[in-house]
């Protein structure tokens, strides 16, 4: 028997290793998740027994112990703070992260730690504004992470499992809680404890992960994309009530308002007083935005009393349709032109509201 000797041996070899070894492993998906804080980073303190911000957002991955089997996570700590203290000052920033973040071709998606009670607005401008269709999945918790039946875990795995999803390209900026997929310009907060407070009224839900896969039913066909703004310019809120006097809408303009969005009733009127001011500060230079209180339907320039939508339309007051008034406010933010007589633009900046 004749014994092979020389660099044939050496190949043979190398060949019946790596059939051996079998097929070589891909390497996992890769998920980016910016952790901001909320309820869903916070535990409660042994002195006050009222929760506080106590995790981070490694904290929080190393709870779920199943998003290590189905991607690799990597973890940017942008902030650990109550939603409540998100906004203007923060959202553009937040926006340049994830933009570097999903510029890497290797992530699939971003998943944003967040608290509740701002996290719809956070979605909408992050909507707004990202340029990537990567997915990009906001999830927070009504509960704790000291409470046993925190909802928090759940929801960050299930966002993962949605970001890996077929269909999930394309599907734009989505708040994603209690199993639920809703659209960032569609959804709101409309309960202040239960789990399922998120929905998206007459729009309905994008889709829903489940036990076994993501199941989307339809897509956000309302979605734009705007480019930021140099600065953010200040764009106050004021609501309508019973026996409003206007004063609060002309102090908004003579304190530095840039804009102002009407918190209207019905399809979007006020009383006469209301009317009166909101007309003398559009004259003055300062948009007015008017939106609806009511939770379903448009704000639509229909009745013709003082104050009505139409008498306030022909006054110079632009409508928001159906974004609720804090959505309008935002999409004022980025929309808002720059230059006192570039803003004067009714129809330019309605048609904005109008896409």
């Amino acid at each position: 028997m004749t014994k092979t000797t020389g660099p044939l041996t050496a190949l043979g070899l190398a060949a019946l290793t790596a059939l051996s070894a079998g097929p070589a492993r891909a390497e996992p998906p890769r998920i980016a998740v910016v952790a901001t804080g909320g309820t869903i980073a916070m535990k409660l303190d042994p002195t006050t027994h009222a929760p506080v911000p106590a995790l981070s957002g490694e904290d929080l991955v190393a709870a779920v112990p199943k998003l290590k089997d189905i991607a690799t996570i990597e973890v940017t700590e942008f902030s650990n703070v109550p939603s409540d203290y998100m906004g203007p000052d923060r959202w553009p920033a937040l926006t340049a992260k994830l933009d570097a973040l999903l510029a890497d071709p290797g992530i699939r998606g971003a998943l944003v730690l967040h608290g509740t009670d701002t996290l719809d607005q956070t979605a909408y401008f992050l909507d707004l504004t990202l340029k990537s269709d990567k997915p990009v999945v906001l999830v927070g918790a009504q509960r704790n992470a000291s409470d046993a039946d925190a909802d928090g875990p759940r929801n960050l795995l299930n966002a993962a499992r949605q970001i890996l999803a077929e269909g999930a390209v394309g599907q734009g900026v989505t708040v994603t809680l209690n199993h639920r997929i809703n659209a960032a310009r569609e959804v709101r907060k409309t309960h202040t404890s239960n789990v399922e407070t998120f929905n998206s009224g007459e729009a309905g839900i994008l889709g829903y992960v489940d036990e076994d896969r993501v199941v989307f039913s339809r897509r956000s066909l309302r979605r734009q994309t705007l480019p930021l703004p140099e600065r953010m310019p200040r764009v106050d809120l004021v609501a309508m009530y019973a026996g409003a006097d206007g004063s609060q809408v002309r102090h908004a303009a003579e304190s530095g308002a840039e804009a102002i969005v009407v918190e209207a009733y019905g399809w979007g009127n006020v009383n006469a007083e209301m009317h009166d001011a909101i007309a003398d500060v559009i004259a003055k230079g300062v948009p007015v935005i008017v939106a609806t209180r009511v939770h379903d339907g448009r704000a639509l320039p229909v009745y013709g009393f003082k104050g009505g939508g139409n008498t306030l339309r022909k006054a110079g007051a632009v409508f928001a349709g159906d974004l609720t008034p804090d959505k309008a406010r935002i999409l004022t933010l980025i929309a808002l032109p720059a230059g006192k007589e570039a803003r004067k633009d009714q129809a330019a900046l309605q048609a904005v509201f109008d896409k």
